[in-house]
């Protein structure tokens, strides 16, 4: 079913939407598509994203989609930003930064639900549970694949990887952003591909746990 922007978003005159679409019709695929690329993007630098959706909304000129208007709050705007800096040194150092990271595993998979689900705050329960589920798994795999390699890296006793690593992610979640906001159908593919190695990366760290852990194991069973 077709949806006018107009109907899902703010009334004000003069304001963009959040996806260009170039001419591609915005019905409740591109909202889908929306709600994927913030699930994805929420795994990997949820504070980040909070501010910059909340800035767009404030200070932009950009319509935000059902509940994301929220984010335009002063309060919400501080304390995203406050934290984006916190998690961008927290994120290069060694050691820390796993840590970091599995604290933020009760945190960005909850919170990438929430503005998945966000998205269509204004359409019914069902449909809110369905983007909130997209973005909860999204999150959940890029922050799983993140937070994966990160773990690899940190076995390295050199600091710069690390800095590399962050930074690299860093350029990641922007390029990755700007794609989606700019260029929705590019990002869809291109998340695809993500997805797939991100996949790989879960799969193989697995691995890599479970061969760590068999020699205790035979060594606790002797014992």
């Amino acid at each position: 079913m077709d949806l006018d922007l107009n109907q899902l978003g703010a009334s004000l005159e003069g304001l963009k939407p959040l996806l260009d679409w170039r001419d591609v019709p915005v019905d409740m695929a591109s909202l889908a598509a929306l709600a994927a690329g913030l699930g994805w993007a929420s795994g990997l630098r949820l504070y980040a994203l909070v501010f910059v959706l909340g800035a767009l909304g404030r200070w932009g000129g950009v319509e935000l989609p059902g509940g994301l208007v929220a984010l335009t709050h002063p309060l919400v705007l501080g304390a995203s930003g406050l934290m984006l800096v916190t998690e961008f040194f927290a994120d290069k150092l060694p050691w820390l930064d796993s840590v970091w990271d599995g604290v933020h595993t009760f945190i960005r998979i909850p919170a990438g639900a929430a503005l998945a689900a966000a998205v269509v705050g204004e359409q019914s329960g069902a449909m809110q549970l369905a983007m909130g589920l997209l973005g909860g798994s999204l999150a959940a795999g890029s922050h799983f694949a993140k937070a994966g390699a990160r773990a690899a890296i940190n076995t390295s006793p050199e600091p710069f990887s690390n800095v590399a690593t962050s930074l690299g992610e860093d350029a990641l979640f922007a390029g990755g952003v700007w794609t989606l906001f700019s260029h929705p159908l590019w990002f869809l593919g291109a998340l695809v591909v993500f997805m797939l190695l991100a996949g790989l990366v879960i799969v193989t760290m697995w691995r890599f746990v479970r061969r760590l852990l068999r020699p205790r194991a035979r060594v606790a069973d002797s014992g």
